[in-house]
């Protein structure tokens, strides 16, 4: 059953759906749910089951999960948290659910997507199917051509450790009012995380690395698009990760008061002092990755491309027992992904230097294996070429 609002014959966005056992527990939407977690792969949960252990029963696991959804009986189990390190040395928790728990998440997930997509604002660009980072990117460079000068860069203190459970399911119950779904995703939201010291209940928050937590995560900060959008403001979000943009300083410092209302009292959450920061294009400021520098340059900001040398270096370390065909091999999708997200900015003269670097890493590992010594400038470019490296520079459009 859905309640509707607007009159016949108008595009209906706004309405409340307060029946979707169904649609969500059938066998075909809950087949493709788990073909998309079984793709995605990734590590064991708590009960330590893999993909691929929990594929041998693959029929039988489906029906128990099946009957669980169907008869109320379906109970997650707490989610695994683990340490990853980060390139700069800090380390950053993920959360880990089980298959089975991946795939109930990835079934609700497949028909809440669409309800919520009809509403979400155009500011929001994160984590949302046909978006990408670099389409927040052209759209903070679209209004920079507007005359939008002045930015509020703004970052949100713990976003995904501080949801508020309560608002959130008051937020999801305005569009999806179905009691049996509510009951699941609290499940979720409460069903905690254990650790190396023991088990912790979840009071607040959405764990990074379930299926469903970007969706949420979005539902959440949907509130403060709308808000920002139907107050006339520019604002480019991905995940916690936003910007507003204006024509002047004044309305810069304006937009600020009116995002702390909003994350302060609307959201119980919390604005970072230091990292929030009223600037514009000449000051430069940086977002996604990229570091926006005077009024028409931008490049990778200097964290993230110390992040990517330090991941040449890994995959490049001489006391690796490889073929240089393997290290060759495992580089290139780096260098490839690298060079396709980055290669719109100002960078022709860093991915030169860049290609120089890398190719004297790869020399400096054939020397190693060979035993030779200073012969670091005796293998030509068209030799490591022939054996697959890639170039940022053909990376370049």
């Amino acid at each position: 059953m859905v309640s509707r609002e607007g009159r016949i014959g108008e595009q209906v966005t706004e309405c409340t759906y307060y029946t979707l056992k169904d649609r969500i527990t059938k066998k075909m939407n809950m087949h493709y749910a788990t073909k998309t977690v079984i793709e995605n792969g990734g590590s064991a949960g708590i009960d330590r089951v893999t993909i691929e252990e929990f594929s041998e029963n693959y029929q039988q696991n489906m029906r128990e999960l099946y009957r669980q959804l169907k008869e109320d009986r379906y109970d997650p189990s707490p989610v695994l948290r683990v340490m990853i390190p980060k390139d700069d040395g800090r380390e950053r928790s993920l959360g880990i659910p089980t298959v089975k728990d991946r795939i109930a998440q990835a079934t609700v997930k497949r028909i809440m997507e669409p309800i919520f997509e009809k509403i979400f604002c155009d500011c929001s660009f994160g984590f949302r199917p046909g978006r990408s980072q670099m389409d927040a990117i052209n759209k903070v460079e679209e209004y920079r051509e507007q005359g939008y000068k002045w930015v509020l860069d703004a970052d949100i203190k713990g976003y995904f450790d501080n949801i508020d459970h309560e608002l959130l399911m008051k937020f999801i119950t305005k569009r999806v009012n179905d009691g049996w779904v509510l009951r699941i995703i609290k499940s979720w939201l409460t069903a905690g995380v254990v650790t190396e010291e023991g088990y912790i209940p979840s009071k607040q928050g959405t764990p990074q690395g379930g299926v469903i937590s970007p969706l949420l995560a979005n539902i959440y900060l949907h509130q403060l698009d709308k808000v920002m959008t139907e107050r006339g403001y520019k604002i480019v979000r991905f995940a916690d990760d936003f910007v507003i943009l204006t024509k002047s300083k004044k309305k810069a410092k304006r937009a600020l008061e009116v995002v702390k209302e909003i994350v302060g009292k609307k959201l119980k959450l919390t604005l970072h002092p230091e990292k929030t920061v009223i600037t514009n294009f000449g000051k430069g400021f940086t977002f996604l990755g990229f570091e926006f520098i005077a009024w028409r340059y931008k490049r990778p900001r200097k964290k993230t491309l110390k992040q990517f040398k330090n991941k040449v270096r890994k995959k490049t370390k001489r006391q690796q027992p490889w073929p240089v065909e393997v290290i060759i091999g495992e580089l290139n999708p780096v260098i490839r992904g690298w060079g396709n997200y980055f290669g719109n900015g100002n960078v022709k003269r860093l991915f030169k230097r860049l290609d120089e670097w890398i190719r004297m890493r790869i020399r400096s590992y054939i020397e190693k294996r060979k035993a030779i010594k200073h012969q670091n400038r005796r293998i030509p470019n068209a030799v490591l070429r022939q054996k697959g490296l890639k170039s940022l520079l053909t990376t370049l459009s």
